[in-house]
């Protein structure tokens, strides 16, 4: 039969739906909810050294309490570019400077806030939903060459119907992160 020929690769699928839903994961966990967490930094882009470079590479992040992250700058030379990257950031935190450590007090979020933040959660589930159904159509278009190699049209069903289903349970991935991550964000 000459629908052997013809390679849909499930797996890479899975996992590029997978992908998106990590990077979802990873979008969220910048997302400040009003208590501290050191993931919220992880988006931060210091100027050092004439290129940009992760706050991380540019010294330890700590979180000693609820409400407070610390970094401990390795180089004196890079406080500064390190307090305007996170002042410059978009996280609403600023940073006060302590000889080579920067405390980061995070500040109890107001109603308006945790909506606008509830909104920026939603965009990112959006870009994920979409990243899924480009990964859906790349798969039907596998099917589609499948059908013009001369593939049968139950194969095809079948095809299409698991990518379907695979979609599905992505978008159902998708939504419940951001059902969970918006409860998160408003809650007083």
């Amino acid at each position: 039969m000459m629908s052997d020929e013809v390679e849909i690769d499930l797996d890479d699928l899975q996992r590029r739906m997978d992908g998106a839903l990590g990077s979802l994961k990873t979008d969220f966990s910048s997302l400040r909810t009003g208590r501290a967490s050191a993931s919220i930094l992880d988006t931060v882009m210091v100027e050092a050294y004439d290129s940009q470079m992760p706050l991380n590479q540019c010294g330890t992040v700590n979180v000693p309490e609820p409400r407070m992250i610390t970094v401990t700058v390795w180089d004196k030379g890079l406080i500064g570019a390190v307090e305007k990257a996170i002042r410059n950031s978009g996280l609403g935190i600023n940073p006060v400077g302590d000889g080579m450590t920067i405390r980061l007090p995070i500040p109890e979020l107001n109603e308006e806030r945790r909506q606008e933040l509830a909104k920026v959660a939603g965009g990112y589930a959006e870009n994920a939903r979409v990243a899924v159904r480009n990964v859906r159509k790349d798969g039907m278009d596998q099917v589609k060459k499948g059908k013009n190699a001369g593939m049968g049209e139950d194969d095809q069903k079948i095809w299409s119907d698991e990518i379907q289903s695979m979609t599905d349970a992505a978008i159902a991935n998708i939504d419940s992160a951001l059902e969970a991550k918006q409860e998160e964000i408003m809650q007083v």
